[in-house]
């Protein structure tokens, strides 16, 4: 597959970078599109593996938002709610009005929060990974979650993914950025999703734990969880072909013709 285009798109007020593959003519209906949204401290990078996969059977669309990737950083934090109104303008922008969206970690509220304010554009939510869990809603925990996943259960490519991405991004901007990320109700915001809802996480991963995934779905109006082996919490990079799967299942989606899948290098 080509490299994406990119799109540097500025939507309700804020400036942000829109990258774009369209898959190749074939059976997925042509209004169908799957939108890609990163977490705090990270860009589209880590999400390309499984871009490219989705791209080759649906039009795919990742999103660095403002103040991530290389996306300049907004005069003031921006609440989870204007992170959503910028994914939905910038889409629009570019003519995508009905999409599935794909979240992971923090990106799973802003997800959420589309999905709440334009409902009628979203078909299907998933959510990779989400968080925060309310029963471990500390800094501290979530540090230690975390540390114990790049230690333990993620690949050297992925950690080298997400921390150079971390340094982009600069401590000031992560930690405003962490404080709405922690206040973000998304055990009770997600009661308000009428999209059906598909929670995927890593089975070894400590910071999304089984259990709050668990409650997570269950509190959905139409949710179920999957829980992919042998890997943690950046499922999407280290599990790409069964993410890629299961989202074009969960979204009636026919996967294009392809080679059995190799094992990707770590």
């Amino acid at each position: 597959m080509s490299r994406p285009e990119r799109f540097e798109i500025e939507a309700a007020g804020q400036l942000g970078h829109v990258f774009v593959s369209k898959a190749p003519a074939g059976p997925a209906p042509a209004r169908t599109a799957v939108v890609l949204i990163h977490g705090i401290g990270v860009s589209h990078r880590y999400l390309s593996r499984l871009h490219g996969l989705l791209a080759e059977s649906v039009d795919t669309y990742s999103i660095d938002l403002p103040g991530f990737g290389s996306t300049p950083h907004p005069e003031t934090t921006l609440p989870v709610a204007d992170h959503a109104t910028y994914i939905l303008g910038a889409l629009e922008q570019l003519g995508v009005l009905e999409f599935v969206l794909v979240g992971h970690s923090m990106g799973s509220q802003f997800a959420i929060e589309a999905a709440l304010q334009q409902p009628g554009r979203i078909s299907r939510l998933v959510l990779m990974g989400p968080v925060v869990d309310p029963l471990r809603r500390t800094v501290v925990q979530q540090a230690l979650a975390l540390g114990r996943d790049s230690l333990f259960f993620e690949s050297p490519s992925s950690n080298a993914i997400v921390f150079t991405d971390y340094f982009r991004c600069g401590p000031s901007w992560y930690l405003k950025t962490l404080r709405v990320m922690m206040d973000y109700p998304t055990e009770e915001r997600i009661t308000g999703v009428s999209a059906p809802v598909l929670v995927v996480r890593g089975a070894d991963d400590p910071v999304a734990s089984a259990d709050w995934c668990g409650r997570l779905a269950a509190h959905a109006a139409r949710g179920q969880l999957l829980e992919i082996e042998g890997t943690g919490h950046v499922v999407q990079h280290n599990r790409s072909v069964e993410v890629a799967g299961a989202i074009l299942d969960f979204a009636a989606i026919h996967p294009a013709a392809r080679e059995t899948p190799q094992e990707r290098p770590a």
